[in-house]
């Protein structure tokens, strides 16, 4: 299940593609386009942390990396996380987009790309664990009809020492459907 979960994805001109040590330099101009947004984020991909985040990303078990690329340059990234295929469950996170590509429902179309194919391969129950100080993840994922299920408190420390309360979110299959 796990390596049909983490197949290169399409629609259109946009792209999940694997990521790669080959995409590393690339997702570092993008990442170093939104200095300010890294405190909310339980790693920081800055340019002062960029290579060991990157390194424990495409390094780190349990996570399945992509680079998002639209129209033929890469705006982003996000992740498979704690795959558990006798539960049949996976989260999606590690997810960040380019200033210039936010609000153009590029997003939406990343997570519905995901989403879809997570419930074609046996995928029961998709989480999204989300920073309570983040709004605008919590909106989107509302958005597309996951549930908040509760506040997992102090659930874990984040790179600038903030202990952070994460929101647990999940999408079933019946949700997603209708």
């Amino acid at each position: 299940m796990l390596d049909r979960l983490h197949a290169e994805l399409a629609d259109g001109a946009l792209a999940l593609v694997r990521l790669t040590e080959g995409h590393r330099e690339a997702l570092r101009a993008v990442c170093a386009a939104d200095a300010d947004i890294w405190p909310i984020y339980s790693v920081s991909y800055d340019p002062a942390h960029f290579d060991a985040s990157f390194d424990a990303l495409i390094g780190g078990e349990g996570r399945m990396p992509y680079a998002i690329v639209a129209d033929g340059r890469l705006v982003g990234m996000t992740a498979w996380l704690r795959p558990v295929p006798s539960a049949q469950t996976v989260e999606i996170g590690n997810s960040y987009i380019h200033p210039d590509a936010r609000g153009t429902g590029l997003n939406g179309r990343v997570k519905r790309l995901m989403i879809d194919h997570a419930f074609a391969v046996g995928i029961r129950r998709i989480e999204f664990r989300i920073d309570e100080r983040n709004a605008r993840s919590q909106a989107a994922v509302a958005k597309l009809g996951a549930r908040k299920e509760g506040v997992l408190r102090a659930e874990r420390v984040t790179w600038t020492g903030h202990v952070r309360d994460t929101g647990l979110w999940s999408l079933l299959e019946a949700d997603w459907r209708r």
